[in-house]
């Protein structure tokens, strides 16, 4: 089974949070459309802010986290309620009859994406632009290789 969520984009850019340094910066969600026709995916994203690596799935922020449970609670308890009373129902010869019943749990309130922070070009990746905080003054790297360069 699978489940899907729908996240606010700002602009294209989705809010990322580093696992490392738990700074929140965005990148854009998809490569924009000067990409390569070559270019790959990388296995790993770098940090804008402190150079540090981790895999594409590890950059959730906290709100993203919550409201990613909250989003599926329903669906998962649904299918597993299904799942459970098909196998009971299989059980012709028992005096005994089991079933799972459950409540929907409320629905998350959606997630509000200001329109924030300031948008960089790496001069290596063009196609993967990223903003980081409007405050932040010193070199960023690039998001798919990690070379540090100076945002003006």
């Amino acid at each position: 089974m699978s489940y899907s969520m729908t996240l606010p984009l700002d602009d294209g850019f989705l809010r990322r949070e580093c696992p490392s340094c738990e700074r929140q910066f965005k990148w854009h969600h998809g490569p924009t459309d000067n990409r390569p026709e070559d270019a790959i995916e990388p296995d790993v994203y770098w940090c804008p802010y402190c150079g540090e690596t981790a895999p594409p799935d590890q950059w959730w922020t906290v709100d993203q986290l919550e409201f990613a449970k909250a989003s599926i609670a329903g669906p998962v308890m649904r299918d597993v309620a299904d799942e459970f009373n098909k196998s009971m129902g299989r059980q012709r010869n028992s005096l005994i009859k089991v079933s799972m019943t459950h409540d929907d749990p409320e629905a998350p309130s959606a997630i509000h994406e200001p329109p924030d922070m300031v948008a960089v070009q790496s001069p290596c990746h063009p196609w993967e632009p990223i903003k980081v905080a409007e405050d932040w003054s010193e070199s960023v790297h690039c998001l798919v290789c990690g070379n540090r360069f100076a945002m003006g």
